[in-house]
């Protein structure tokens, strides 16, 4: 396992309101990881009538249980959403994100 690319992992703010409603805060750094990034598709699509490309991309890291879909990666300017969580369930040495990078 090479993981020789540092990436950032962030998960959307925890604050709450006075009747505990979810507060917009935005996206809240978690951890500094390093991963491999492996690309495994990419296309074009329209969105919102403009052209968009879709590039979707597994990244390993160290395994870790504080991980789900709906945190992001960060790398090189890039954010790759977390769309699924693998993780290695017999050795525990390492976990699979699927991610999606969607750039207008």
């Amino acid at each position: 396992m090479q993981l020789n690319t540092l990436v950032k992992l962030q998960a959307l703010g925890t604050e709450r309101d006075e009747i505990g409603q979810p507060l917009p805060t935005g996206w809240a750094d978690v951890a500094d990881l390093w991963a491999d990034i492996r690309y495994q598709t990419g296309m074009e699509t329209v969105k919102a009538g403009a052209e968009a490309s879709i590039t979707r991309v597994s990244i390993r890291i160290r395994h870790r249980d504080d991980i789900n879909a709906g945190m992001r990666v960060i790398h090189g300017g890039i954010i790759y959403n977390i769309k699924a969580v693998l993780p290695d369930v017999a050795r525990k040495q390492h976990v699979d994100l699927v991610c999606e990078a969607v750039n207008a």
